[in-house]
């Protein structure tokens, strides 16, 4: 019988290799710690634990809803190695799709061809780091015996899964327009998209909170940094604890929390339509698509919570006193200024997704791959100071394309408070800062929205990481 794998006819001798039962009863008996000959979840997580194999407990979860075949919690020494011995085929015939030349050995330039082929494209270099990791005789190509020991106890069962194994995903620091990641059949249909979604809401809660009195200092200096009435940072400071008590630091904080869900959950749903759209038959995501799909997803997400970026503004920026609450400031504008309001500032606001989103994506990719092509002779994976330092920096360049468009949005947002006098458009607010202040005026406030950069990345990772624990996400 012959069997098609990816453009492959493999005749289906080549799935039914097996080991001897003595190497499959050798590895049980380590794993099964009290010799009761069976093993349950605990010891098969300490048992490849101690032999170097640590797993995320949601892969030693889908060993055992796929191995525990009489359903009694535990593995029998049968069931161990029938599930080994199916998990073995299947990885022999990802083994096959990676060798292009049916030479029994996979090489880096095998591996930049099978990627490229599923829309994924990474240098001769990072294949090596790749292939690296798995070569057990130091002769930088992997043969059928390390690749099958690599992958015996990682569930993973076809290319697609191996490659997700190998990828990671990039951070998000809370109030970024990142580009989602994308969630597997799997992690759909077992709710481990909506885990996802949960942590990275309360990291971004959390950073967002931790990082606040930056944030209301930047509004208001964007809004009242004027040639006239300068305003330092720590003057400003003063001024709004003198204002309104330590408390006020956070004013606008409670918008700024409440909108994550509704923008985080808009933004990964709009996401995935948006790659329907652009795709089609099934193919595979493409770094354009992947873009245009993001900054969309973006744009729709802040669309549907704009108004509560205008009740941010609004609320930052108001006295002690001026309003009692976010109900409160929501009516007041309504009553005064009409529904229109609540979308002021909201042309800038779309404009600067694109590069913003653009920027932070092309240099967080361009960092990452520099670290993994010069720095990473030992592993694949770049480590979590690698990777804040790639999501600091290019988050950095990201907001100094786009920070002039976010300065007219938040002055557009707040002038009918403290402006006076004529609503001036989006170009004639340009005109006006570039008279008063020069270009320099474009960038007022940019300072402490620095300055909450880098601790927004740490906190939020740090929490994020902390929450997939707790919510049992296993990590990529």
């Amino acid at each position: 019988m012959l069997r098609w794998v990816r453009g492959f006819v493999l005749p289906e001798a080549v799935c039914q290799e097996t080991d001897t039962p003595n190497r499959f009863e050798n590895l049980f008996q380590k794993l099964d710690r009290n010799g009761d000959g069976k093993v349950d979840i605990s010891e098969l997580q300490e048992g490849l634990k101690n032999l170097g194999i640590p797993l995320g407990r949601d892969a030693e979860e889908k060993i055992f809803n796929i191995g525990d075949v009489n359903r009694d919690g535990r593995l029998d020494f049968e069931e161990f190695m029938k599930y080994l011995k199916d998990h073995e085929k299947k990885m022999k015939l990802a083994f096959k799709s990676l060798d292009k030349n049916n030479d029994g050995i996979i090489d880096a330039l095998e591996v930049v061809q099978s990627l490229k082929i599923l829309g994924i494209d990474i240098s001769e270099q990072q294949a090596k780091k790749i292939l690296q990791s798995i070569d057990a005789d130091g002769t930088m190509s992997v043969d059928w015996n390390e690749w099958r020991d690599y992958f015996l106890f990682n569930p993973a069962e076809n290319i697609e899964e191996i490659i997700r194994f190998w990828k990671h995903s990039g951070i998000d620091i809370g109030d970024s327009l990142s580009i989602p990641d994308d969630f597997t059949e799997e992690e759909k249909k077992t709710g481990q998209w909506w885990r996802q979604l949960l942590a990275g809401g309360i990291a971004g809660a959390v950073s967002r909170t931790s990082t606040a009195p930056l944030d209301r200092m930047k509004v208001m200096m964007q809004v009242y940094g004027s040639k006239s009435n300068k305003m330092s940072l720590l003057g400003g400071f003063k001024q709004m604890v003198k204002e309104g008590g330590i408390r006020s630091l956070w004013r606008g904080n409670g918008v700024n929390v409440i909108k994550i869900a509704p923008e985080t959950a808009v933004k990964f749903w709009a996401y995935e339509q948006y790659k329907k759209l652009l795709t089609k038959d099934g193919a595979k995501l493409g770094n354009t698509e992947r873009f245009i799909s993001g900054s969309m997803a973006g744009a729709t997400a802040q669309t549907f919570i704009y108004p509560m970026e205008v009740l941010k503004t609004r609320l930052a920026v108001g006295k002690t006193g001026q309003y009692s609450g976010i109900y409160d400031c929501a009516k007041k504008i309504l009553k005064y200024e009409g529904v229109k309001a609540f979308y002021k500032g909201y042309i800038p606001n779309f404009l600067g997704i694109i590069p913003y989103a653009g920027i932070d994506l092309a240099v967080y990719e361009l960092l990452k791959n520099y670290w993994l092509e010069h720095h990473a002779e030992d592993s694949v994976n770049p480590g979590v100071f690698v990777l804040l330092g790639c999501g600091t920096l290019s988050s950095t360049c990201g907001q100094l394309a786009s920070y002039p468009l976010a300065l007219v949005r938040t002055r557009m947002q707040a002038q009918a408070m403290v402006e006076g006098g004529p609503q001036l458009s989006m170009i004639g607010l340009f005109k006006r800062i570039i008279t008063q202040q020069g270009i320099l005026g474009l960038y007022s406030g940019i300072t402490p929205n620095f300055m909450k950069v880098l601790p927004a990345v740490s906190i939020s990772y740090v929490v994020y990481e902390k929450m997939k624990e707790s919510l049992g996400i296993a990590s990529k």
